[in-house]
């Protein structure tokens, strides 16, 4: 089984490629939904965060209040390292459970989807990296309509994040998603085709 790194900037479109990827036959691991999962009330996260930034953190649901949190993190740097070195650990274990998981079942090629693969060190775990690329004004307005962010807090949380010519160093196949959808479509078939070539029979 081939494990593929998936990586881009907020607002490049990962999640539109992810799906691609998906349609074509890939097993798809979100990271940002299984973190969504484990700081869920009851799972191993939740107290954690809790805990460790306050119980104001915590919405009327009973729910980590990811909108708030992620204001806050974003805004200082310092915090936002300490909230991945707390969360990244339990993160990439459940991953690599899925990723065990879905060689078990038969799987040619899995996918992770992963904003801070690189970032995290979890690429070298990885048999290729594919990079989403935007511009930054595709990013800015993507950000703007789908999560409702004013323009200062949207590219506050881009410039948070490792530039994407500096993730090209790290990337085998980049993917430039601020064209029409059938284009990003054609990328993504001839990048599936070269990974089925790296499949070992």
């Amino acid at each position: 089984m081939v494990v593929v790194g998936l990586t881009g900037g907020i607002g490049s479109g990962k999640s539109t490629v992810a799906a691609l990827f998906h349609s074509l036959g890939a097993i798809v691991i979100d990271a940002d939904q299984v973190a969504h999962e484990l700081v869920e009330p009851g799972r191993p996260l939740f107290e954690v965060v809790a805990s460790t930034f306050g119980r104001e953190f915590v919405g009327a649901d009973g729910r980590i209040d990811r909108r708030r949190l992620g204001a806050m993190v974003f805004a200082d740097p310092e915090t936002r390292r300490r909230l991945e070195a707390l969360l990244h650990p339990t993160i990439i274990e459940e991953c690599e459970r899925r990723i065990r998981q879905a060689e078990v079942l038969g799987a040619a090629v899995c996918l992770v989807d992963a904003a801070l693969l690189i970032e995290s060190g979890w690429h070298t775990r990885c048999d290729a990296v594919i990079l989403v690329e935007a511009g930054e004004a595709v990013r800015l307005a993507r950000l703007m309509r789908s999560r409702g962010l004013s323009r200062d807090d949207a590219m506050l949380r881009i410039r948070s994040q490792m530039p994407q010519q500096q993730k090209r160093q790290y990337a085998r196949f980049i993917i430039e998603n601020d064209g029409p959808p059938q284009e990003t479509a054609h990328q993504v078939r001839a990048v599936w085709e070269q990974l089925c070539t790296m499949v070992i029979p």
